[in-house]
């Protein structure tokens, strides 16, 4: 047996509204929102009395998606916000853009700091890493040549 998809990447946020104009103004459109809560949700987190509101987001072409999630109940735990980069775990999110440095100044209003800077990679792409909300690392690359 093998995979079908990868359906999305799931991202735990405090600021959901802030979160979710971020990725929007990227470019991902806003697909659903809304609470959960159940027993399913409590079974599935192993977790007792879930509440959590959820935005899904989904790029342009219609296959990549991404859910953040703000727990209500019980309060999400903090990670360390600007680890380094080769902290374990998820690394980033990449996405590929038609132009780097446009998209870059649209997300700083919303909270987008570049790490480095904008670098070329051989005569192939313009690569860059951001910090989103919550510290998440977004990957962005415009093809060139």
């Amino acid at each position: 047996m093998t995979i079908k998809r990868m359906d999305h990447v799931g991202i735990v946020v405090e600021d959901l509204a802030a979160a979710t104009a971020f990725f929007v103004e990227l470019g991902m459109e806003l697909i659903g929102q809304g609470p959960a809560e159940g027993p399913w949700l409590d079974g599935v987190n192993g977790l007792d009395d879930v509440r959590v509101d959820v935005a899904f987001l989904r790029t342009p072409d219609g296959h990549g998606q991404i859910e953040l999630a703000s727990f209500r109940n019980p309060l999400a735990t903090t990670s360390e916000p600007n680890a380094p980069a080769n902290t374990l775990g998820i690394r980033n999110v990449m996405f590929a853009v038609d132009d780097i440095e446009e998209t870059v100044a649209r997300l700083k209003p919303h909270g987008g700091e570049l790490i480095g800077r904008i670098e070329r990679y051989q005569d192939s792409y313009l690569l860059c890493y951001l910090r989103g909300p919550q510290g998440i690392i977004v990957a962005l690359a415009e093809e060139i040549g």
